[in-house]
Formats: C-alpha cells, sequence, structure tokens
C-alpha cells in the first residue's frame, strides 16, 4: 500500500502539468479560431466591401494570365494556323490585342500574308465570322479557347478574337463593366464595317463574356446596329445571383450582412452585368448553351436567363434558344467546345438565321 502512495505523490505532479499544459494548448487553439473566425467573417468582408480595386480584382482575375509567356505575335507555336496578330486603337484611346484566323478553305492560300491581305479577307469574306468574347482570366491564347478557335476554323468559319483591356497584351487601362464593354462595342462596330453586309457575324460569349457581349449588343441595338446571331456559353442572369451561387460565396451566404457586404458593393461600383435587363434590348437571334454540371456558373442561371429572354421576346423559339447539355458527358464550365454536337449545332443556327434573313 505504501508502495502505491508513493507512486501515485510521483505521479500526481506530472498529471496535473499534463493538464495544465493540454488546458494551455485549448486555450491558445480557441484564441486563434476566434481571430481566424473574426479576420475571415469579419475584418476581409469589411475591407472587401469598401475597396472597389478588390472588387475589380475579383471580378476580371486579370491578373490571373496564363498560359505564361505567351508570344502573341506567334500564334503558330501556339498550334493555331493561319492566324495573324494585330491591334486596334479603341475611341477611348485603349490599345487592343487581337487575332484573326482564316477558315480552313484558305489556310494553303499563299497569297495572305500581310496585314493588309488578311483584312481584304475580311472584306471579301463569304463564310460567316466568328467574333469571340472570351470570360474572366487567362487570355486569347488560353487552352479552351484555342480549341473553339480551331472548331470554328474547321467549320470554315474566319474568327475574330481579342483581349480586353487589362489582358493579355492589351494596354492595362483601368477595368470597369463600362470598359471592357466599351472595347467589346467597338471591335464589333470595326468588323461589322469591314465585312461585306452579306455576310453573317455572329458574337460569340463564354462565362463573363455572356454578360460582355449582351451589354455590347444592347447599346448597338440603339444605333439600330446588330449582328446575326448571339451564343451564350455558360450564361448568368446578373452578377448578384452569379456571386450568390459561386461555390466561394457558400461559407459565407448564412451571414446576416451577406448581402450588404458582398453583393452590394458591386452595384454601387457599377459591376452589374445585368444580362436580365440588357438580353431585352438584343434584336438577334440567341442561342444559350449551358452544361448541366457547370459547378462555377449553375445551369439553373442559364435557365433563368432563357425564361426572362423569351418572355420578353414572345416566347419565339427561333429568337431564343436554349441546349442543356449532359451532365455525363463531364464538360463542366470551360469544355463545351467539347461537346460532340456542338458542331452541329452551330451550323443548324447559322443556317436557320441565314434563312430568316433572305425570307
Amino acid at each position: 500500500m505504501q508502495t502505491i502512495y508513493l507512486l501515485l505523490a510521483a505521479v500526481t505532479p506530472l498529471v496535473v502539468l499534463d493538464i495544465w499544459y493540454t488546458g494551455i494548448y485549448l486555450f491558445w487553439i480557441m484564441k486563434v479560431s476566434v481571430i481566424i473566425y473574426l479576420v475571415l467573417f469579419g475584418l476581409l468582408p469589411i475591407i472587401f466591401h469598401y475597396s472597389s480595386t478588390i472588387q475589380e480584382k475579383i471580378i476580371f482575375l486579370n491578373l490571373v494570365q496564363w498560359p505564361f509567356n505567351v508570344d502573341f505575335a506567334k500564334p503558330e507555336l501556339l498550334g493555331v494556323k493561319g492566324t495573324r496578330n494585330f491591334y486596334l486603337k479603341t475611341d477611348e484611346q485603349v490599345t487592343i490585342g487581337l487575332w484573326q484566323t482564316l477558315p480552313r478553305s484558305l489556310l494553303n492560300d499563299s497569297s495572305i500574308v500581310t496585314d493588309d491581305d488578311y483584312e481584304a479577307v475580311l472584306s471579301n469574306a463569304n463564310q460567316p465570322v466568328f467574333l469571340y468574347m472570351h470570360g474572366n482570366s487567362g487570355n486569347r491564347a488560353s487552352s479552351h479557347r484555342l480549341e473553339l478557335y480551331k472548331l470554328f476554323q474547321n467549320l470554315d468559319y474566319h474568327v475574330i478574337c481579342f483581349d480586353y483591356r487589362g489582358y493579355g497584351d492589351s494596354e492595362g487601362a483601368k477595368l470597369s463593366e463600362m470598359g471592357v464593354v466599351t472595347d467589346s462595342k467597338y471591335v464589333l462596330e470595326w468588323l461589322l464595317k469591314i465585312v461585306n453586309s452579306t455576310v453573317p457575324v455572329f458574337v460569340w460569349g463564354h462565362s463573363l463574356g455572356t454578360g460582355v457581349s449582351t451589354h455590347a449588343l444592347a447599346l448597338l441595338a440603339g444605333k439600330n446596329v446588330q449582328p446575326a446571331g448571339l451564343f451564350l456559353e455558360a450564361p448568368f442572369s446578373n452578377i448578384a445571383d452569379e456571386i450568390n451561387e459561386h461555390p466561394l460565396a457558400q461559407p459565407f451566404r448564412h451571414l446576416p450582412w451577406f448581402h450588404w457586404v458582398v453583393i452590394d458593393p458591386f452595384y454601387k461600383n457599377h459591376l452589374r452585368f445585368e444580362t436580365d435587363k440588357h438580353i431585352k434590348k438584343v434584336q438577334c437571334p440567341v442561342m444559350i448553351l449551358h452544361a448541366e454540371d457547370d459547378n462555377i456558373i449553375p445551369i439553373s442561371l442559364g435557365e433563368k436567363l432563357f425564361n426572362i429572354a423569351t418572355s420578353y421576346h414572345g416566347n419565339d423559339t427561333n429568337h431564343i434558344q436554349l441546349v442543356r447539355i449532359d451532365s455525363s458527358y463531364g464538360l463542366g464550365h470551360k469544355y463545351i467546345c467539347r461537346y460532340k454536337e456542338l458542331p452541329n449545332i452551330i451550323k443548324s443556327f447559322v443556317e436557320m438565321t441565314h434563312q430568316n434573313q433572305t425570307d
């Protein structure tokens, strides 16, 4: 018994010391957890609310430039054949970098070499012309965009793609919704002036580019200027709906200040991208393409836009169409360009718009 007492006497201080250290450890864990919580759900949201610069960077993600170290003057190094690099200066004196890609039938034409040659090809084009407006992050050389250019080229269409201000090798002017919309409007007007009026020009917007393209077309509608058709790949109804549904917003949506802190500042700073309002003014036929497994912009937002658009345009299914792409294809947000039915969808839409114009 005496031995047991001696053991207890020896062990008890160690147990007490271990409990004491454990208590200190738990206290510091709690303290760090509280600090992290206050930073994540208190300090950072407040900083975000009052910083228009941070809001712009999050919307446009133009700092994420991929691929890196692109030589835009040599698109052939990226596997894009029959392509020239050139620049336009907008009415706001912003220099925009562009590519012009020839249709498949002209790839072997050795007479097309200089910028003047390429511009002459556009002026005398017989095939449809596609103007591509990309989403946020990356630039016109991003891989999924290259895939789409090649698809257009294989369909024997001309392609014009460009980078908004602050992207790629375009001038680093201040980013804003009106800024990128103005850039896009200028490029589309330039293209429509060059291309023969009998040749259809189509606009293709992806992701953020759907908001940009629809806004640009709404402004041009006031001048009675419209392309032959508009493709909206993975669109959203407006920026408030997109932010509310974005995966990164889910941890914050339950908080009572979410709308005031996160959504209101975008509207206050005119970063709205209200496609659901602008599409009312778009007079050309619209094709909406959306994958069911898109986890960046849920298909529910594409369907919402479709329903709003059809209500504006009298439920005319020729004017507004929606293609839902089954999740089994695994195309997500960026790879509708790989959808096996896409070439036929594009060709049918192009033919439908041409027939409507000739009727």
